[in-house]
């Protein structure tokens, strides 16, 4: 199996899963251990494996990111336009997902939670239910109080995301401000600690497989066949959901702030879009989107050199658009019913989260238990999503790579760049 791409590794493991739970149940045994504890427990190992990396992973690739816009051309008239438009296309992709998941509500089966369907714990859905309980818009001052946590180390040993978010984010703000030779230093450390950290996270998914068999297998042993119900209604919703985004919002954009026509941009990154939908890896398509970007939809490269580069690090339209519709579909299924203050937390969390993403395959399952962790839920949730999580992560990959890609024209028609998309341009 470790010739075949990840994705096939993963569907087939999926396929096994659904056999072998199906056979075994919960009821049958091999050396006096039933095959549902086995399951339990590769499945508890795979996700404290994702676990572990939660918080060493999104601080360094935040202070780095956060760094690298401070550090280039201190965040000047190109960097502020950029990250304005980044921010905006996030919180629009989250909003678009807060939408579709509040109207399909895919964790609800026949008028009730499919926690039962699903084999999740009463028990915890009852916890998370206390947590939020009483609620309300007043406690959005809370929300903003937790973001500056009085012991940040603390924050971390607790799962306080929000704070440690923050944190990070003025770190590597500030980290840009000091001495040359100090902040060269801090940023060669932290740099060094995000690469170390992508080789293990990009080590943990290459058991995404047996982690998926494990879950899916538990699942199915335990309900059986009728799981894959809410799946499917989840999956429509966030493909319907990035496709609003992708080719409803986004095009908007072009066509108002850039003045292009959006059909154009289609034709000229459909080779970028494709190699994005394939490896699932905005950094990998990179190169591919410079290359459509410049030579077919004419954007310059003083533009396109800073805002696509920028773009694979902190602008994840659909992977946030994804954790925010997952973590809401994970609260419906325990039956946990979200005010508004705890949706604007996810929306919130979602936002922050989804610049320290990294752009490798399945990195927002991390990002995703951040979001479960502050509204209360426990990490075993993201089990429901792996037996879909691949095929939705290569479709919200190439809304991420469309959208730095708009950025790139927005921002050269904001700074006088002529000949965008037009045929000629298109040829080259």
């Amino acid at each position: 199996m470790t010739k075949l791409a990840l994705h096939w590794q993963i569907i087939i493991a999926l396929g096994l899963a659904v056999v072998a739970g199906s056979i075994t149940g919960t009821d049958v045994t091999v050396f006096g251990i039933t095959f549902y504890a086995i399951f339990d427990f590769i499945g508890t190992l795979f996700l404290n494996a994702l676990k572990m990396i939660i918080v060493p992973l999104i601080v360094s690739s935040l202070i780095t990111g956060i760094a690298g816009i401070g550090g280039t051309q201190g965040l000047g008239r190109l960097g502020s336009k950029t990250v304005l438009f980044y921010m905006t296309t996030s919180l629009l992709a989250i909003l678009t997902g807060l939408l579709f998941v509040n109207l399909f509500n895919p964790g609800i089966i026949d008028g009730q939670a499919a926690r039962d369907v699903l084999g999740l714990s009463a028990e915890q859905g009852s916890l998370a239910q206390e947590k939020v309980m009483g609620r309300g818009t007043g406690d959005i001052a809370g929300v903003f109080l937790s973001m500056v946590p009085t012991n940040v180390v603390a924050a971390a040993a607790n799962g306080q995301m929000l704070g440690l978010i923050f944190f990070s984010i003025l770190f590597g703000y500030f980290m840009t401000r000091i001495n040359e030779a100090y902040a060269e230093a801090q940023y060669n450390f932290w740099q060094g600690l995000f690469e170390v950290m992508m080789k293990i996270t990009e080590w943990v998914m290459k058991f995404a497989p047996i982690g998926v068999f494990a879950l899916v297998a538990k699942v199915v042993a335990g309900t059986g066949l009728e799981v894959f119900k809410p799946l499917l209604v989840f999956f429509l919703t966030v493909l319907l959901a990035l496709l609003a985004h992708m080719f409803i919002v986004l095009p908007l954009m072009l066509r108002f702030l850039a003045r292009v026509n959006p059909v154009r941009h289609y034709q000229a990154m459909s080779p970028a879009l494709l190699t994005a939908f394939s490896t699932a890896s905005s950094s990998a398509t990179l190169p591919l989107t410079l290359d459509c970007v410049e030579k077919k939809a004419g954007v310059s490269n003083r533009t396109s050199s800073f805002v696509l580069p920028l773009g694979a690090t902190v602008n994840m339209d659909g992977t946030a658009l994804y954790e925010c519709v997952a973590a809401l579909f994970i609260a419906q299924a325990y039956g946990l019913e979200l005010s508004l203050t705890m949706q604007f937390t996810v929306v919130l969390v979602a936002l922050l989260t989804s610049i320290g993403v990294a752009g490798i395959p399945a990195a927002s399952l991390v990002a995703i238990s951040i979001i479960l962790g502050t509204i209360g839920l426990p990490a075993e949730g993201i089990g429901l999503i792996l037996a879909v999580d691949r095929v939705l992560d290569m479709c919200r990959t190439a809304v991420n790579v469309f959208s730095d890609s708009c950025a790139a024209v927005i921002v050269a028609r904001s700074e006088g760049e002529e000949n965008l998309l037009t045929g000629e341009e298109q040829q080259a």
